[in-house]
């Protein structure tokens, strides 16, 4: 073989080895791309199935507090329409005047004992289902769950202080189904912070019944 011929052979291997490196380097930054766009995509998927979680779980937790809240509060407007029916019970027996009460009267006696056994019976069945009665003489003041009808000078007890109920009210859960009309002092020493009456929530179903 001539030199010539040597130098054309010794240039063309020189070629192919230098064209099957850069194929090589090609695969190798090939195969690196294609890594980190999986693990990208990898990292977006993990992302999106923690916020679909995410989104479960408060749809759980907002489902769970829904059922809880019809459960609770679904016999509300009944409920508010029977403590008419029991203070008009209650007002039929204040009515009854004490001669009558103490007469003897085996048919009369009967008559206030079905009354007053008809109006607790009433309200029992209202508590089993979360209905609770609000007496809050010598409570503070609460507006969230108090109407202040009048305020009574009395030096003896905390300003802010509930001493007269006029009508009780009502609640049913964590909701005030019908304030309790009340009567709160002033003039005495400050409870804590300073005690401030509020007229307390609107009801116009109450101050009509007062």
């Amino acid at each position: 073989m001539s030199d010539q011929a040597k130098d054309e052979r010794t240039s063309e291997d020189m070629e192919a080895t230098q064209a099957s490196g850069e194929r090589a380097e090609g695969g190798v930054d090939g195969d690196y791309e294609a890594l980190v766009r999986l693990l990208k995509e990898n990292e977006e998927l993990k992302d999106r199935a923690l916020r679909v979680a995410a989104e479960m779980e408060n749809l759980r937790r907002r489902t769970a507090r829904d059922v809880h809240d019809a459960r609770t509060y679904a016999v509300a407007n009944f409920a508010r329409d029977m403590l008419s029916v029991s203070d008009n019970l209650r007002r039929a027996l204040d009515a009854i005047p004490a001669e009558a009460k103490a007469s003897g009267d085996a048919g009369f006696k009967a008559l206030i004992e079905g009354v007053d056994l008809t109006e607790r019976a009433m309200l029992s069945a209202l508590e089993r289902h979360g209905v609770k009665k609000l007496a809050p003489e010598g409570e503070k003041f609460d507006p969230n769950f108090h109407q202040a009808m009048f305020e009574v000078p009395n030096p003896q007890v905390p300003a802010g202080t509930v001493v007269q109920v006029v009508q009780p009210g009502y609640s049913i859960g964590e909701r005030v189904l019908r304030p309790a009309m009340v009567g709160v002092a002033k003039g005495g020493p400050k409870a804590g912070a300073e005690a401030k009456v509020e007229p307390g929530p609107v009801n116009e179903q109450a101050e009509k019944d007062a």
